[in-house]
């Protein structure tokens, strides 16, 4: 989306998710904010999501949302959508967490807080 993205990540174990969205905030603002006084909103919309059904409804929102707004014909043909990646498992620009990623990244290091 021009203006917005889409996130769905698991609760780490070890960091609340607004640490970690201060973080990613901090740290992407620095990169891409340019010239322009601020790159992130003040404040993001969350919502928690329980169940594997509701979590499908979720990612399904996600890959419709450039086709509805008339960004692409089809999910698939968004540059920066998980689709291509849920469907076939390839790569692509936005990484995710799948079946095919997990067995590629090797064991998990846990974050303890200081």
């Amino acid at each position: 989306m021009p203006e917005h993205m889409h996130l769905l990540i698991n609760e780490p174990p070890s960091i609340l998710v607004a640490q970690f969205l201060k973080a990613l905030k901090q740290i992407t603002s620095r990169q891409l904010r340019g010239e322009h006084p601020q790159f992130w909103q003040p404040r993001y919309y969350d919502s928690n999501i329980h169940g594997e059904t509701a979590r499908s409804e979720v990612i399904r929102y996600i890959h419709r949302n450039p086709v509805k707004r008339g960004l692409a014909t089809s999910a698939g043909q968004y540059p920066w959508s998980s689709f291509n990646h849920y469907a076939t498992g390839i790569r692509g620009v936005v990484e995710i967490e799948s079946e095919w990623t997990a067995g590629l990244r090797g064991p998990l290091i846990a974050i303890k807080p200081r």
